[in-house]
């Protein structure tokens, strides 16, 4: 199974870090958010990859043409970030007919991704519970079926699923620019064509200042 890693969007809570080196590229101990992203899948058994990159895209590029100059990595360009949903559509070309891993590269976790379906109808899911920085949820599992509460979910979307291709390929894009999760899911999400799991391991979305602080503090513990 291939994966895309999502790489091209600015970053902006964490200005002005992000002014000068993109969000992939901010430092857990020693290694780049990227980079922990890539080890861990590798170590999951992924050895296929695309990256969409955008902003200081050039720098991201170099940095995994450096480390990771044997994998198998394809790289996505936007001129300008295209979206969560609008970067796959824009490099569907290069993930082929077949199902796909998506990952943000702006995560630190430790989930385990070799349970995974291979087979899904629409999307498969990998919800965790809610952090405090998102205390109402995304959705919650009902017989391993995503399902979304109008007042309060028990997960929240830990930004790596399945995505079976079809969704895009059947669905007319008013724009270029989009969300995956507004504007691609909710039909899917209403056929009851989304399954998901939960997962406890470690999972930090490092979004803002604070949180990257968090994640470095629990690596620096760990190691």
């Amino acid at each position: 199974m291939k994966v895309m890693i999502l790489a091209a969007g600015f970053g902006k809570r964490l200005l002005p870090l992000t002014e000068v080196t993109p969000k992939p590229l901010l430092k857990i101990g020693d290694k780049t958010l990227i980079q922990h992203n890539i080890d861990h899948l590798i170590a999951n058994g992924f050895s296929e990859f695309v990256i969409n990159i955008s902003h200081l895209g050039h720098l991201i590029e170099d940095h995994i043409n450096e480390e990771f100059s044997n994998l198998n990595i394809t790289f996505s360009r936007e001129d300008s970030p295209l979206g969560t949903g609008g970067g796959i559509l824009n490099a569907l070309s290069l993930l082929g007919n077949e199902n796909f891993l998506v990952i943000n590269s702006d995560i630190f976790h430790q989930i385990d991704l070799k349970s995974l379906p291979n087979k899904i109808d629409a999307a498969h899911l990998i919800g965790v519970p809610n952090p405090t920085h998102n205390e109402l949820g995304d959705f919650s599992i009902n017989k391993n079926n995503i399902v979304v509460k109008e007042e309060l979910n028990n997960l929240t979307w830990s930004g790596i699923s399945v995505i079976n291709p079809k969704i895009f390929t059947e669905t007319n894009f008013d724009s270029s620019c989009f969300n995956i999760w507004d504007t691609v899911f909710p039909k899917y999400l209403k056929n009851g064509n989304v399954s998901g799991q939960m997962s406890s391991d470690l999972w930090i979305d490092v979004g803002t200042h604070e949180r990257l602080k968090l994640a470095n503090s629990l690596y620096n513990n760990q190691n």
